[in-house]
């Protein structure tokens, strides 16, 4: 045999030899990947619009927001499809992948028409709080129509996972853990606490009752907020001191620093709301839940999810153009890279799945627009109801013709329509007279003959998919876009508008492909795309997809 031969063959020989060593442990790294993640994190981040995600992107950790979009999937299209966008009803879509139409929860709070009283979306009289001598605990999910992706969970594991949220606001914390979940907490602003209902427990965990003896809402308030970069750097918004953004409690200026110190009358404990600090506070609490609730160790699947509500907060004040909400996105951004961080620690890379999106989005503040010759403005409720009143009195006499005005909806005295022999249709054509002779309205809609309606085919679908006959109202108005109904200082959400309506959504972790789509993808479609992931049915009021690419 010659030598060139022997030499071929021992290198044929090499070659295959690593070929198959690589092949080998090619499938043993697909194999090591779990069957199922060890934990979900479900995060919304309240009133966080879509941009957010690249405004600030330059000051941006890598361990965050862009760790979740480099190494996750990027949904760019993400949208809601239904009005009002407001945080109960956010909360409940991501969840369920239901729609108000289904899921029941249509606002924050809506009018009873049986009771004539207004219901708040997670009101219950029949619980009681825990950790707190306050009213603040008299709440839990009996107002969600449906079942909840973590309610599937559980379920089909035969309640073995375990489930809980938690979120300054109570609706942030309770409508995602579902109606079977382990324990939902809120923070009561009376005693600075974390606490939760009757619903779940009849007493807090030793835990959450050490947290709360740690005093850290107090000692967050007591440093004050200050920038966390020189406040020169913050190009991406307006100067400080601007005449349209609100106040803290007890300032004189909305301005930097807010020194946030007590002040006769003015609850710090309340404040913290409005601080970045709340975002710190509920990651602080989040963690220790994981830890002392050593979630992710069982051998079933759990479920955490955690709603950051003080961009909301600072967002109604100061408004999305404002250095205090850059401010806090920068924070945030740090608050999430912490919690990526402590699970890589405790429960490994790659062994718990995470999504990110947010319950609705936000409108520029009317008097930033103004200021750059944009179309916008705040409507004077007390004006318009005057004179439809005024127009419904002329037309048909006296009476009380409207009961209720709540989601932009107002509610019509049906015992009135009634004794004076008015049908729905009388009083909506009055009332949308009325109405259309102001510049702010867009159109005004039957909510009974929406199949007449004169919006168009895409904004009729948000009205339909928002509106549920037992507890919606009879006439609903549409204002022109950057047009709401508040005050002049800050600003609000609620619209079928994309500044409302288009958000992130972000997948991370155990069994996601990095990669994005900007194909239109709706808040419905997360919990089936969970649910697929996690080989189990999807909520019983889904109507969304399966998002194609997300999955390995």
């Amino acid at each position: 045999m010659s030598k060139k031969l022997i030499l071929f063959l021992l290198l044929f020989f090499i070659i295959t030899s690593l070929l198959a060593q690589k092949k080998k442990s090619s499938v043993f790294f697909e194999t090591s990947v779990p069957d199922k993640p060890k934990l979900i994190v479900g995060i919304v981040v309240d009133q966080m619009r879509y941009d957010f995600l690249y405004r600030y992107s330059e000051k941006y950790t890598s361990g965050g927001f862009k760790r979740l979009m480099n190494e996750g999937f990027n949904c760019r299209n993400n949208h809601y499809d239904y009005a009002p966008t407001v945080t109960a009803a956010g909360h409940a879509a991501i969840f369920t992948g239901s729609i108000p139409a289904i899921d029941g929860i249509i606002g924050n709070e809506w009018f009873n028409k049986k009771t004539g009283k207004a219901v708040y979306c997670v009101d219950d009289s029949t619980v009681k709080t825990i950790g707190s001598d306050s009213k603040a605990g008299l709440m839990s999910p009996k107002n969600l129509l449906v079942s909840t992706i973590t309610d599937q969970l559980k379920i089909a594991n035969n309640f073995q996972s375990k489930t809980i949220g938690i979120a300054l606001k109570d609706r942030g914390s309770i409508l995602p853990a579902g109606h079977t979940a382990n324990a939902a907490y809120w923070f009561d602003s009376k005693n600075g606490s974390w606490i939760t209902s009757t619903f779940y427990m009849n007493e807090l965990p030793q835990w959450v009752q050490d947290f709360n003896a740690l005093k850290m809402p107090q000692k967050y308030m007591a440093e004050g907020w200050k920038t966390l970069l020189p406040i020169e750097q913050y190009t991406e918004s307006t100067p400080d001191n601007q005449p349209y953004e609100a106040k803290l409690s007890g300032e004189k200026t909305p301005t930097f620093p807010h020194e946030l110190a007590a002040q006769s009358g003015v609850n710090l404990l309340e404040v913290i709301r409005t601080t970045p600090f709340g975002n710190t506070l509920t990651k602080d609490f989040a963690l220790a839940a994981i830890q002392n609730e050593n979630l992710g160790k069982s051998p079933k699947t759990d479920f955490l999810t955690v709603s950051f509500s003080s961009p909301d907060y600072v967002g109604h004040s100061f408004g999305p153009n404002s250095i205090e909400i850059e401010d806090t996105y920068l924070r945030l951004d740090k608050d999430i890279a912490e919690i990526l961080t402590s699970l890589d620690n405790s429960l490994g890379k790659g062994n718990y799945l995470v999504f990110l999106s947010a319950d609705h989005g936000v409108a520029d503040v009317p008097g930033f627009a103004q200021s750059q010759k944009l179309p916008a403005g705040v409507l004077d409720a007390s004006v318009s109801s005057k004179e439809v009143k005024t127009a419904l009195k002329i037309a048909f006499g006296e009476g009380e013709f409207i009961r209720a005005e709540d989601n932009s909806q107002l509610y019509l005295n049906d015992t009135l329509l009634k004794a004076k022999k008015l049908t729905y249709a009388e009083v909506y054509a009055v009332v949308r007279e009325t109405l259309l002779k102001r510049e702010d309205v867009a159109d005004v809609v039957d909510l009974h003959n929406l199949a007449n309606s004169t919006l168009p085919d895409y904004q009729l679908k948000y009205i339909k998919n928002g509106f549920n006959p037992r507890r919606s109202g009879d006439i609903m108005i549409v204002l022109n876009p950057s047009w709401f109904t508040g005050r002049k200082q800050g600003t609000t959400h609620g619209t079928l508008y994309r500044y409302d309506t288009h958000v992130p959504l972000l997948f991370y972790g155990w069994k996601v492909k990095a990669g994005e789509t900007t194909l239109r993808t709706n808040i419905s479609d997360i919990s089936p795309t969970i649910a697929d992931l996690l080989s189990i049915l999807e909520p019983n009021g889904s109507i969304g997809n399966v998002i194609s690419g997300v999955k390995k």
